[in-house]
């Protein structure tokens, strides 16, 4: 991705923020002047890879296939310092704008659809060898089970949710007309370099070809302490 690209993902989700009232840490309005003042008190931000993370996927087509997010909180399954097991995410999904296919092995997840338009997420169960299961899935949407058939896309309106399992496969869309979404995430500990099963070969954070300042630092840019 240009860097370009990044920082203006970064403010149409900081004004899809502030326009549903959504109020973020401190740490994600510091550039990188004020990262390089951040000492090792700030070391857990820098360990959990707190902060903003917009990817393409590697696909090089951000408005087509891509995320824009930020971790607001998160533990640490590999270092045993930090004992929270939970994390929280803040996400901008664009109209016309996809997340490929995926699913957990370890995580389990609330999306909740925080404002905006409609999004849409398409469920699969996983076989043994992880292909998509051609089997209904039990579908949990805020203390409703029910049971859809494979592939069905789950509409979320604002202030819905659903329950994605491990080996639930995902995906991301917005339905036509309605506009970019704000989403939450609320799950166990996140972990993105060792708990991703993407159903085809995407990468995960991008190549960056720098052609402006950034406006923000990524949550895997931070300096050292």
């Amino acid at each position: 991705m240009k860097r370009s690209e990044i920082n203006q993902a970064i403010r149409q989700m900081e004004a899809l923020i502030k326009e549903h009232g959504f109020e973020i840490p401190p740490f994600c309005s510091w550039t990188p002047e004020e990262w390089k003042e951040k000492g090792a008190e700030y070391q857990e931000i820098r360990d959990n890879m707190l902060g903003w993370d917009i990817t393409d996927y590697g696909l090089g087509d951000f408005d087509k296939v891509g995320f824009a997010l930020i971790t607001i909180r998160n533990g640490n399954l590999k270092n045993p310092k930090y004992t929270k097991t939970y994390a929280e995410k803040l996400l901008m999904i664009k109209e016309g704008q996809h997340s490929p296919m995926h699913f957990h092995w370890n995580k389990m997840e609330d999306i909740i659809n925080r404002g905006g338009g409609t999004v849409l997420i398409k469920v699969y169960n996983s076989t043994e060898n992880e292909e998509l299961a051609d089997t209904d899935v039990t579908v949990h949407c805020d203390g409703r089970e029910f049971t859809v058939p494979a592939g069905t896309q789950i509409e979320l309106h604002p202030g819905e949710s659903i329950t994605i399992y491990p080996y639930m496969y995902h995906d991301f869309d917005v339905k036509p007309g309605t506009g970019d979404v704000l989403l939450g995430e609320v799950s166990m500990c996140n972990d993105d370099e060792n708990d991703n099963r993407f159903y085809e070969n995407v990468g995960r954070f991008p190549a960056i070809e720098e052609d402006e300042p950034p406006y923000r630092l990524l949550c895997n840019e931070y300096p050292k302490a």
